[in-house]
């Protein structure tokens, strides 16, 4: 098995995608990040040791604004980074994928594998963050928030994860309209596993159990903590994770 190292794929805005990916076996685990993180995550990373003991090929990469990418993080959007990540399904010779999507990278894993289902084989979510621009902007923000993000095009909201505050731009909440998947079903029959904390202070767990409801697939089950939080990055989570998705290449 070859040892990954860092690579680019070149866009047609001509940006370059940042990614790491090593050879082995089929099907390919494919790490998709969450909002503003970067491949170089505990999460990724952990994968990433997982897959090369188990001989399994591995891809991790940044959207777009992301990590080492391309680009400006507050010019992406939804449909941009699904276009990485297709861009990146594409280019990766691997017969077939496992998409593993944490928080908004599991929305993403959603849309592309509506969009590339004869490469998709299965999917792992983790505090799947699905339709999460519109529960921002309907729940979340306040109606000076509203105000501000609609006059001036974006917001600025502090985040635990980050000294710096997270960037939020009308752009971004108006391109997620376009993806919204919660209130329809969802054409996947894939095998697919979901992991959600109870406790998530970012993401309510019912996002999880209606992404569950609405999937095409009968193949499909929701795992709840009590006290993980929105990361999943304790000890204890990773080794759930990688439980999980060892059962699910064994589904595929």
């Amino acid at each position: 098995m070859k040892k990954s190292k860092l690579q680019s794929i070149q866009l047609p805005s001509n940006e370059q995608l940042m990614y790491q990916h090593f050879d082995g076996d089929s099907p390919g685990v494919m790490f998709l990040g969450g909002f503003n993180s970067s491949m170089r995550g505990t999460k990724a990373t952990t994968l990433e040791s997982w897959c090369r003991d188990n001989q399994r090929a591995y891809t991790r990469f940044d959207y777009r604004g992301h990590g080492e990418s391309d680009g400006k993080f507050e010019d992406g959007c939804i449909g941009d980074w699904l276009e990485d990540t297709l861009a990146m399904i594409d280019h990766i010779d691997q017969q077939s994928l496992v998409l593993v999507g944490s928080s908004m990278g599991a929305w993403i894993m959603l849309l592309a594998a509506i969009r590339r289902p004869e490469r998709i084989a299965g999917m792992l979510g983790i505090a799947s963050a699905a339709d999460f621009t519109k529960i921002l902007f309907d729940s979340r923000l306040n109606n000076f928030e509203r105000e501000q993000l609609i006059n001036q095009g974006y917001v600025e909201r502090p985040s635990t994860y980050d000294e710096h505050p997270y960037i939020y731009t009308k752009k971004l909440i108006e391109d997620g309209r376009q993806y919204l998947l919660l209130d329809q079903p969802i054409e996947i029959n894939i095998p697919t596993r979901l992991i959600h904390s109870i406790d998530d202070p970012d993401v309510p767990w019912q996002v999880s159990t209606r992404i569950l409801e609405q999937l095409e697939s009968n193949n499909a089950e929701l795992t709840l903590l009590k006290d993980a939080g929105h990361r999943l990055s304790r000890q204890s989570d990773l080794t759930l994770i990688l439980a999980k998705l060892k059962l699910l290449l064994a589904a595929v």
